[in-house]
């Protein structure tokens, strides 16, 4: 069955970040940041819809040097369907299982850390609450903006309310 199944990563919607030892996706239509570290990289990447699960699972040990199984791949791809990094209708092969119990199945012995989301939601307004005041200079309408608070944009001083907008 589950050489019959090729994930497929979302390519619209997602800025990502490589980095040595992780990616950061950040899903521009929910808003969420994701942190993949290396193993959910390793299947984040293979998943391009031309690799089966066992084709995904030769990738990661040719890549990793480790032995996985086909369950720790799937513990990846559904924790990348979970948070909606893959295309829709990609099944889920341990829905309705806990996590220990998916732990159990997968071994706790594994030589390779277990594949890693760390997700969090981005505010919608990251300066919404900062307070930003300008300095006056002098007299007149002179504005110090060099003196404009950390968060704030350098060439956003509004002379009549005197703060950064």
């Amino acid at each position: 069955m589950t050489d019959k199944i090729y994930p497929q990563i979302r390519k619209n919607g997602l800025v990502v970040q490589e980095l040595p030892d992780e990616v950061l996706v950040y899903d521009l239509d929910s808003s969420r940041a994701h942190c993949l570290n290396d193993s959910a990289a390793v299947v984040w990447r293979a998943c391009d819809g031309s690799n089966s699960v066992a084709d995904i699972v030769k990738t990661f040990e040719r890549t990793s040097g480790s032995k996985v199984t086909e369950d720790f791949v799937w513990l990846a791809i559904d924790q990348l369907n979970d948070n909606g990094l893959l295309e829709a209708g990609t099944a889920k092969r341990f829905a309705g299982q806990s996590r220990r119990d998916v732990l159990k199945k997968i071994g706790l012995a594994s030589m390779i850390a277990l594949p890693v989301i760390a997700s969090l939601v981005a505010p919608q307004n990251a300066l919404g609450s900062v307070s930003c005041q300008c300095t006056f200079t002098g007299p007149g309408p002179n504005l110090d903006c060099a003196a404009v608070p950390s968060g704030c944009p350098m060439n956003s001083c509004s002379q009549s309310a005197s703060v950064c907008i």
